[in-house]
């Protein structure tokens, strides 16, 4: 019983997956990766560094967590281990860049934070280009 259960719930578990995947790379790709490639000198002048790593590896690091990682995330390559630069760089943004913010003012950022730290557990779903990759158990 609990089989049968499991294979009607399966279908939609992985549709989920895969919207949340959508969602959360589009929205951080448009927000945050986009803009940083699009005007990559203004960015560089503004970019907060709060490690004293200097604004230019700051911003690449940046870049390779906005944008890099979701298209692997898009395509569910390496799903888990792309997740992995975007929550670092967000916890970053949250609590050493921004630590002022109320989670009003940090709601999207949160959001974020959340929808990429379920994917990484979650793994990517059935429907992606390589749904056995990166450990996960399908």
């Amino acid at each position: 019983m609990k089989t049968i259960r499991l294979f009607y719930l399966t279908p939609q578990v992985d549709l989920g997956l895969l919207f949340l995947r959508l969602a959360g790379c589009f929205m951080l790709l448009y927000v945050h990766g986009a803009p940083k490639v699009l005007h990559y000198a203004d960015e560089l002048a503004r970019i907060e560094d709060p490690f004293g790593l200097g604004a230019s590896l700051s911003l690449w690091a940046a870049i390779f967590a906005e944008v890099v990682c979701p298209v692997f995330i898009l395509l569910g390559v390496f799903t888990r281990m792309a997740c992995l630069p975007i929550v670092v760089v967000l916890l970053i943004a949250m609590v050493a860049v921004h630590p002022d913010w109320s989670v009003a003012e940090g709601q999207f950022g949160w959001l974020l934070l959340i929808i990429f730290t379920t994917i990484a557990l979650a793994g990517p779903g059935r429907l992606s280009l390589w749904p056995g990759g990166s450990g996960d158990p399908r």
